[in-house]
């Protein structure tokens, strides 16, 4: 009786599906994942951990401190209102006037300016948001202070820079405006082709193609 018992028991053990060791399971798994990680491409992140302020690399402290844009004005850029540091650069092109480039050369000192001064209050918050994790274990109240703190310094820096293209058309003429985008790339340039319909010398004349 025994003997047929221990039969079936061995029987059943034969059947049942044999189970790996967690530890060779797990260690199947992580051989995989570390082969799936060698094939992949460099991580987006890696080195910028020796960074001294983990969100902003040196280029772009660089940038900021010299009151540089930063990409901060795009929406007014790309939609067409000029800014102070391009319209200098074009100024013979575009046909500013003496009045004008002080205008604009005025506006831009400002903007520079107080452009540097938001820069230090901006790096200053993500420097502190920065070593909340590099030197502690923020709570959330802490952390929600140091991030609003960072974002209100980034928001007034963005201002500085969008409002100046608020400025700057004041006092620029549509066709001036126009020539801006067209020499920015951001518009034909209607002195390549006359529209069907209308005269070639008028249409040179009104677009200033000479």
């Amino acid at each position: 009786m025994i003997g047929s018992k221990a039969a079936v028991l061995l029987s059943l053990l034969a059947l049942a599906p044999i189970s790996a060791a967690p530890g060779h399971a797990e260690g199947a798994g992580g051989h995989q994942g570390h082969q799936q990680h060698q094939g992949d491409d460099a991580q987006p992140y890696a080195g910028q951990q020796t960074r001294r302020i983990k969100s902003l690399s040196d280029a772009d402290i660089a940038e900021l401190r010299a009151g540089k844009g930063w990409g901060f004005a795009l929406p007014a850029e790309l939609n067409g209102w000029p800014g102070p540091a391009h319209l200098l650069e074009l100024a013979p092109q575009i046909g500013l006037s003496a009045a004008q480039i002080e205008q604009v050369r005025q506006i831009h000192h400002e903007m520079a300016a107080e452009a540097q001064r938001a820069a230090e209050d901006f790096i200053a918050a993500e420097d502190r948001l920065d070593q909340a994790f590099a030197s502690g274990n923020p709570d959330a109240d802490e952390l929600r202070r140091l991030v609003s703190e960072a974002g209100a310094a980034r928001a007034d820096l963005r201002y500085v820079h969008l409002s100046r293209h608020l400025q700057t058309v004041q006092f620029l003429s549509g066709e001036q405006i126009a020539a801006y985008n067209r020499l920015r790339g951001y518009a034909a340039d209607p002195c390549d082709k006359v529209p069907d319909g209308h005269d070639p010398a008028m249409w040179r004349m009104h677009n200033n193609c000479e």
